[in-house]
């Protein structure tokens, strides 16, 4: 028999406790509630809208605002007390947590990065066309890199989300959080790929450096360079990850096995270099005294 949201609340909250603490889309949460109402025995005339009311008066359910500089603020509805993380990963809808943060998850920094990346990938894309040369190269790196502008805030935090290239979430896991939540995030070997790629989503070439002299005794250099290689960068990424090994101390077999890609092209550890050294082994442009 059907029945108002009083008598049916013992109902409604066990079934999301029961999902533990979530972040809900509101397109998210209106679907449960269309495919639930009847399981849970609400009478017809209760709304959506009235469910919500009635859930936030509660006290069962939050409303979260993320503000942007830039984009329309998005609403989340949280059951319980969801982590930072999963508010950061309600941005994407396949998303997972990458570079910098990342880089915390895998314990491969003591600082407190002040914020949450997240990838969300990009669709499926042909093979880029054109030859690489030493002049589009040059220029390219001559530029600072494009960084996202795709950022919210709420509270003390703030997500960066990331429209990375697409890669079926290659070489990303669920791992436990930090209240006991299960966070997708890009394994450790894709970690240092990725904060080589994208330097300032990890805090700066400075910080990528300790990133890797933390990983250097936990790192798999076979399934780094076979995540590499599925990558398919246009660029000879190895030479900065070759360079940055040698820089922390990894044993030289590994480092020759970098070499082994080639170095056909003199490369930059970094966009907009202003004052640069050169490493004559790796063919490689980094930034001076670092």
């Amino acid at each position: 028999m059907a029945s108002s949201l009083e008598t049916c609340l013992p109902n409604i909250s066990g079934f999301f406790d029961s999902r533990g603490a979530t972040v809900y889309r509101p397109r998210e949460l209106r679907v449960l509630f269309e495919r639930e109402r009847d399981e849970w025995g609400l009478v017809p005339s209760v709304t959506h809208k009235r469910f919500l009311e009635f859930l936030e008066a509660n006290g069962k359910l939050q409303i979260l605002k993320l503000e942007s500089d830039d984009y329309k603020a998005q609403t989340r509805y949280l059951w319980g007390t969801p982590s930072p993380y999963q508010v950061a990963l309600s941005l994407g809808k396949n998303a997972y947590l990458s570079h910098g943060t990342a880089v915390l998850l895998h314990g491969l920094t003591d600082l407190l990065p002040k914020t949450i990346y997240v990838n969300d990938e990009q669709s499926p894309k042909g093979e880029g066309k054109g030859t690489l040369s030493q002049d589009r190269l040059d220029m390219a790196f001559s530029r600072q890199q494009r960084r996202s502008k795709y950022i919210f805030k709420w509270e003390n935090h703030r997500a960066t989300l990331i429209s990375g290239k697409h890669t079926g979430h290659l070489e990303v896991a669920s791992i436990p959080g930090t209240v006991g939540e299960e966070l997708l995030v890009t394994k450790l070997e894709r970690t240092l790929i990725d904060i080589v790629v994208r330097p300032a989503y990890a805090g700066g070439v400075n910080q990528v450096l300790e990133a890797y002299r933390g990983a250097r005794d936990r790192v798999s250099v076979n399934v780094l360079i076979a995540t590499l290689k599925k990558l398919k960068y246009a660029y000879p990424y190895h030479q900065s990850i070759g360079f940055l090994m040698e820089r922390a101390g990894f044993p030289e077999k590994r480092l020759q096995r970098l070499q082994e890609f080639g170095l056909e092209f003199d490369f930059y550890l970094q966009h907009g270099i202003k004052e640069a050294e050169y490493s004559e082994r790796w063919r490689l442009f980094f930034p001076k005294g670092l």
